[in-house]
């Protein structure tokens, strides 16, 4: 099979992944979650017109002139408005909040103003509509505030409970299952074994689908076996998984079991190699409505291939209305050799310059097992097949790396 380019593997990844159901959900569990539907205001806000500042609910044409003289008849609070209308030469007291009495129309703060017993004396002249807030000035009743597709921040929270919503129909989150194969693999704390190494790459790939709003169920390490590797796989349909992951035995060898495992499963496989690096010898394929993406071994390809992959399909399934992540612009600040006909993905740090060029520094070593190049950088610079040299100084597009 030949190498797929790394767009068509992803719209194979992609195609049919629409949103899963939606459910009603308490608006505090709502954080990050996407939206199912769209959300209009239940109410006006401010319901009234409503004072901005301390001070006195006037109407202007009383308080025009510096030394008016006027009559304080009453006192508004929050949630206590005041039944009379304000008249010729009246004033009332009002705070924050407070709703504008009938007949009044400006506030004049409690600064530009002389009290003398039942009597204000105006400092600074009235202006109408001053220190108010008008019905509706925020929203009003059947505005839509909140599209469907939309991730949830905080301040979309405070908005949805302001249009009076104690809860908000959202997408299910995309449950993954995640699956590491090898016998070399211990996990961290344990002394490794001659030939073992220590397994890592679950924790970084667990950590971007969990920032990402997916729920995750740790399927442990499997043996190099094929028994071992096909009951991995039938408890990840046991768990009722929308995506499951594989990490390892995704190349050719005798002992790499993974795709041997799925087709004997009856995965239908999409391919199992692309034309990239970091991540050649990666698979997809579906397994009923479960999803599978076979990962490489390695740990960088591993995270690689998840950032690139993984992360569009969990906001497709999420419903976001952005799936794709966005190229961003740099200069290069050491000179690339020529590329094959891979697809690269450079580790690269970032520097912000004076001048605001935005300057990507792909690291010296770029082999995918080491992770503290990997943790370093803050981007992936993007070199396309047979890409010829770049010098230094020279555009570049990259992808930045989750903070």
């Amino acid at each position: 099979m030949d190498l797929m380019p790394v767009a068509d593997a992803l719209s194979a990844i992609l195609s049919g992944a629409d949103p899963l159901p939606e459910e009603m959900v308490a608006l505090d569990a709502t954080y990050h979650r996407t939206l199912a539907r769209d959300v209009a205001a239940r109410r006006t806000q401010p319901p009234q017109a409503m004072s901005a500042m301390d001070g006195y609910a006037v109407r202007a044409a009383d308080a025009a002139d510096r030394s008016a003289r006027l009559k304080v008849i009453g006192e508004v609070a929050a949630g206590r408005p005041f039944e009379r209308k304000v008249g010729s030469g009246e004033a009332v007291r009002i705070f924050t909040g407070g709703v504008i009495p009938d007949g009044a129309d400006a506030v004049i703060i409690q600064e530009d103003t002389a009290i003398d017993g039942d009597h204000i004396t105006i400092t600074e002249a009235a202006i109408a509509g001053r220190h108010i807030r008008p019905a509706g000035v925020d929203f009003r009743e059947g505005e839509v505030l909140l599209k469907r597709g939309r991730r949830l921040t905080d301040r979309d929270l405070s908005l949805a409970a302001g249009m009076n919503y104690p809860e908000l129909a959202v997408h299910r989150r995309p449950k993954i299952a995640m699956l590491a194969t090898g016998d070399e693999l211990v996990m961290p704390g344990a002394i490794p074994g001659p030939g073992q190494i220590v397994y890592s790459n679950g924790y970084g790939l667990r950590a971007l689908a969990h920032a990402e709003g997916a729920e995750v169920v740790d399927l442990g390490i499997a043996a190099d076996t094929v028994g071992a590797t096909t009951e991995g796989i039938r408890r990840a349909r046991e768990t009722n998984a929308d995506v499951l992951i594989t990490m390892g035995g995704a190349s050719v060898g005798d002992h790499d079991l993974v795709k041997r495992s799925l087709e004997a499963e009856g995965v239908t496989m999409a391919f199992w190699r692309i034309a990239m690096r970091p991540g050649k010898p990666m698979m997809h394929g579906r397994l009923g409505d479960m999803r599978v993406i076979g990962l490489p071994g390695n740990p960088v390809s591993s995270y690689v291939c998840g950032f690139l992959f993984l992360v569009p399909l969990i906001r497709a399934l999420s419903g976001r209305d952005h799936v794709h992540h966005q190229r961003r612009s740099a200069i290069l600040g050491r000179d690339l050799a020529a590329n094959d006909q891979r697809e690269d993905y450079l580790r690269a740090r970032l520097e912000m310059r004076k001048d605001g060029t935005l300057l990507a520094l792909p690291v010296n070593h770029q082999d995918s097992s080491l992770l503290g190049n990997l943790a370093a950088a803050q981007a992936l610079v993007i070199r396309p097949p047979f890409a010829p040299a770049a010098a230094r100084g020279s555009p570049c597009e990259l992808l930045r790396l989750p903070e």
